[in-house]
C-alpha cells in the first residue's frame, strides 16, 4: 500500500492528560473508535509523550489540576518548546476561575470544555478544532505557490542588486551572496558562544538580507576609478572611500522606510563596514565596541571575499593565505573574538560559499518540492514541514514590514479570520479572530460595509477565477486610512459541486500614496492664490456638464474687478493678493455648492450654474451682492453674462460670448453687468441689466 493511502487511512492521535483514571476513561470513550487514544496520568508524562511523538499527536485534552506537573505548566512547556504551534490543545476541568481560564488561552489553549462532561458537546469541540487546524494546514499548502513566487522574487531582486553594483564594480556577481553567505556563518557562531550581542534568529536573518547592501553606495563612484586595474592614487582613494558614507545617505532618506529595522541596520553596515576596531578606519574613526557588531562581521566577511576572489586589481589569494593575511592584520584591525570565530568556522567556510553558489537557482526547485510536500502532508504535517512553514511566515512578517501588508488567512467553516504578527502589533487585532464579521475591533478598523463586500467579493470568485482586488478606506487610531486588498479564494472542487472553503490575501497601506496622488490631483485642478478651481478644470467640469444634460439652461457669468490695478499700486501687492481672495470667498459664499467658480487669472473669475427657471433675480442677487469694501478699497465688478442651453455650442464659444458681453460692460462705463446677444430673454448685446445703485433695469447706453 502507498504511503499516500497509509495516510488517509491513518486515525488522528488525541493525548488526553488527567490524573485521574475514570476521567481519562469517560473521554476516551465518548470519543469512541474514529482516534487512537494514548493516556498520561500527569503533565510529566505528558511532556515524554510530546518529545517521541511531536507532531504525530493531533489534539491534547489537557486537565489543570495535576501532581508532579499542571496543565499550565505542561503548556508553558510547550511553549517553551514550540509544541504549541503544532499540537491544539482543549482544557478539560472544572476549574472555571477567569484568571485560570484566561492564563489558559493566554498560552494558547484552543477551547476550554467543563466538567461534567457531555458527550455531544466533548465530540463537538475536537471535531472543530481539528477540522480547523486541518484547514490551516490545507491553506498553508495552498500558499506555497506564492511563498515560490516570492523566494523567487526575492532571490531576483538581490541578484540584481550584485549585478548593479558587481559589474560596475568588475566583479563576478558572487560577491554579495558570499558576503550573506559568511555573515550568517559569522553571526551564528558567535550567538553559540555568547549572548552579549542578542543575536536572535530573526536578528541574524536581518543582519544576512542587509549586508546585501553594504556596497551601494559604489554606484556614485566613477567607473575608471571602481576598475582602475592599478593603484589608486590619494585623490582617487579619497574618492573611493566616500562610496560608505554616500550608501548610508542613501538609505536614510528613504521616505516611510527610515525607521524599519532593516534600513537602520542596513544604514550602520553601509555607513561603518570599513571603520576598524583600533579606530584607523572611516568615515568617522569609530573603535571597539563603537562600532555596531553588524557592520564588524560583514566587514570580516568582506575583506575575506575580497581576498579570495580575482580581481581587475589582484588575482585571487588561498583560503590558507586569506586566513593568514587576515590574522596577521595584514587587512586591517578587527576584534579579537571575532578572529576567534572566524578561525573556528575556517575549516567549513569554502565548503559553504560553493554550495551557496551553486545553490541559488536550484534552492527555488527545492522550495517548490517542499511546498509539493507540505501539501501531501497536509493533515499531518512533519516537525520540518513546521519548520519550514514557520521560516516562510517569518519572511512574510519581513516583508509585509517593508511593504505595509496586513496579511491574512480565511477559513468559512469554521468562521475564522487568522491574522500574521505584523499586522497583530500594527492594528491590535487579535492573531485568531473567531466569527470576524461580528468582531468588534476588526468592525471599527475596516467597517461593516467593506467586510460584507470582501465576503460577497469571494463568493463570488470560480475556481479559474479566484482573485479580487479593490481599494477600501479604513479608520486606523481614528484617523481615515487607505488599503489596497488582494484575496485569492480557495475552492474545493468535489464529487457534489465546488465550494467555498476560505482566502488567503493581504491589505497594502496604500494612504501616503493617495494621500500624495489626491494632493496633486487637488493642485492640478486648484488656484493656488484663492484656493477657487482653476479656469482649465472649471472649462473641463462645465463641458462634461453641457454635454450630460443638453437641453438644461446654463448661466455663465465672467467678471473682473473695476481698477483693481490701483490696489496692486496704492497698497501693494500682498494686500492685491488679500482682496483677490476676499473677492473668491465672497463669490463661492454667494453661489450653491455644486455651481461652478474659478479664477480665470489675474481679477478674472467665472460662475457657472444650471438653472431651470429665468436666471434674471438670482443673476442680479449674485451681482449685488459682490459690491462692497475691504479695507479702505472699494470693490467694484463689470460682469458679463451669457445663457444657453447645453447642447447650444461648445464650451469656448460659450465662455467667448460671456467674455465679449464683459467687455461690452467695460467699454460702457463699468460698475454693472450685461448680458450677451444670445440671451433667452431678448435682451440686445451691451443692455445693462443692474448697477452698484439700483435692482432696477437702467439702461447705462
Amino acid at each position: 500500500m502507498s504511503n499516500q493511502n497509509d495516510m488517509a487511512e491513518r486515525k488522528q492521535t488525541i493525548l488526553i492528560v488527567d490524573d485521574f483514571m475514570v476521567n481519562r476513561a469517560l473521554l476516551a470513550d465518548m470519543l469512541g473508535n474514529e482516534y487512537d487514544i494514548i493516556e498520561a496520568a500527569n503533565g510529566v508524562e505528558a511532556v515524554v509523550a510530546m518529545r517521541d511523538l511531536g507532531s504525530r499527536i493531533s489534539l491534547i485534552l489537557l486537565d489543570i489540576v495535576m501532581p508532579e506537573m499542571d496543565g499550565l505548566e505542561v503548556l508553558a512547556m510547550m511553549n517553551k518548546q514550540g509544541w504549541i504551534k503544532e499540537i491544539p490543545v482543549i482544557m478539560v476541568s472544572s476549574e472555571s476561575t477567569s484568571s485560570t481560564i484566561e492564563r489558559a488561552y493566554n498560552l494558547g489553549v484552543t477551547d476550554f470544555i467543563s466538567r461534567p462532561f457531555d458527550t455531544s458537546i466533548v465530540r463537538r469541540r475536537v471535531t472543530n478544532t481539528l477540522m480547523l487546524y486541518a484547514k490551516q494546514a490545507a491553506l498553508a499548502g495552498m500558499v506555497e505557490d506564492e511563498i515560490y513566487q516570492r523566494e523567487k522574487s526575492v532571490g531576483m531582486m538581490v541578484s540584481i542588486l550584485s549585478q548593479i553594483v558587481e559589474f560596475r564594480n568588475g566583479e563576478s556577481g558572487l560577491h554579495v551572496l558570499h558576503v550573506n553567505t559568511l555573515t550568517e556563518m559569522l553571526l551564528k557562531h558567535i550567538a553559540s558562544k555568547t549572548d552579549k550581542y542578542g543575536l536572535t534568529p530573526d536578528l541574524i536573518s536581518t543582519i544576512k538580507l542587509a549586508s546585501s547592501l553594504h556596497d551601494i553606495g559604489k554606484i556614485s563612484i566613477p567607473e575608471e576609478v571602481l576598475n582602475k586595474p592599478g593603484r589608486l592614487t590619494d585623490e582617487e582613494f579619497e574618492l573611493m572611500k566616500t562610496h560608505s558614507a554616500i550608501g548610508a545617505d542613501m538609505l536614510k532618506s528613504l521616505p516611510n522606510f527610515e525607521e524599519e529595522p532593516i534600513i537602520k541596520i542596513s544604514h550602520e553596515i553601509c555607513r561603518w563596514h570599513h571603520e576598524r576596531f583600533d579606530g584607523r578606519g572611516y568615515p568617522d574613526g569609530l573603535k571597539g565596541d563603537e562600532i555596531p557588531i553588524s557592520a564588524q562581521v560583514v566587514a570580516l566577511a568582506d575583506v575575506y571575499d575580497a581576498l579570495t576572489s580575482k580581481r581587475v586589481y589582484k588575482d585571487a589569494f588561498p583560503h590558507e593565505k586569506a586566513m593568514e593575511m587576515i590574522l596577521n592584520g595584514e587587512c586591517g584591525s578587527f576584534d579579537p573574538f571575532l578572529l576567534e570565530c572566524l578561525q573556528d568556522i575556517a575549516d567549513d567556510i569554502q565548503n559553504e560559499l560553493e554550495l551557496s553558489s551553486v545553490s541559488t537557482n536550484a534552492n527555488m526547485e527545492i522550495n517548490a518540492a517542499v511546498a509539493h510536500t507540505m501539501k501531501a502532508d497536509a493533515l499531518a504535517p512533519s516537525n520540518r514541514t513546521l519548520d519550514l512553514l514557520d521560516y516562510e511566515r517569518m519572511k512574510y512578517n519581513f516583508y509585509a514590514q517593508m511593504s505595509n501588508e496586513i496579511q491574512f488567512e480565511y477559513t468559512l467553516d469554521p468562521s475564522i479570520a487568522i491574522v500574521h504578527d505584523y499586522s497583530v502589533n500594527k492594528l491590535g487585532l487579535h492573531e485568531t479572530i473567531h466569527n470576524p464579521m461580528q468582531d468588534e475591533q476588526l468592525l471599527s478598523i475596516f467597517g461593516e460595509t467593506n467586510l460584507v463586500k470582501l465576503r460577497k467579493s469571494l463568493f463570488d470568485t470560480t475556481i479559474e477565477d479566484p482573485i479580487v482586488q479593490f481599494d477600501l478606506q479604513g479608520t486606523v487610531d481614528g484617523e481615515p486610512r487607505w488599503f489596497h486588498l488582494d484575496a485569492r479564494a480557495t475552492w474545493e472542487d468535489t464529487k457534489n459541486g465546488k465550494s467555498f472553503l476560505g482566502a488567503i490575501g493581504k491589505l497594502v497601506d496604500i494612504h501616503e500614496s493617495r494621500a500624495r496622488l489626491s494632493d496633486l490631483e487637488r493642485k492640478a485642478t486648484q488656484d493656488s492664490l484663492t484656493g477657487l478651481t482653476n479656469h482649465a478644470y472649471a472649462r473641463k467640469v462645465i463641458s462634461t456638464r453641457m454635454k450630460s444634460n443638453p437641453d438644461d439652461t446654463f448661466v455663465l457669468m465672467v467678471l473682473d474687478m473695476d481698477h483693481f490695478k490701483n490696489a496692486n499700486d496704492e497698497y501693494g501687492h500682498l494686500f492685491g493678493d488679500e482682496v483677490l481672495k476676499h473677492l473668491a470667498k465672497t463669490l463661492r459664499a454667494s453661489v450653491r455648492d455644486d455651481d461652478i467658480v474659478a479664477r480665470v487669472g489675474g481679477d478674472e473669475f467665472l460662475i457657472c450654474m444650471e438653472l431651470d427657471a429665468d436666471p434674471k433675480p438670482l443673476v442680479d442677487r449674485i451681482y449685488s451682492s459682490i459690491s462692497g469694501q475691504y479695507g479702505d478699497f472699494p470693490i467694484s465688478v463689470s460682469m458679463g453674462v451669457e445663457c444657453i442651453n447645453g447642447g447650444d455650442m461648445e464650451y469656448d464659444e460659450f465662455f467667448k460670448r460671456a467674455d465679449r458681453a464683459l467687455y461690452s460692460m467695460k467699454r460702457n462705463g463699468r460698475g454693472g453687468y450685461v448680458y450677451g446677444v444670445d440671451a433667452n430673454f431678448g435682451k440686445e448685446e451691451g443692455s445693462v441689466i443692474s448697477t452698484i445703485e439700483s435692482d432696477e433695469v437702467n439702461s447705462r447706453n
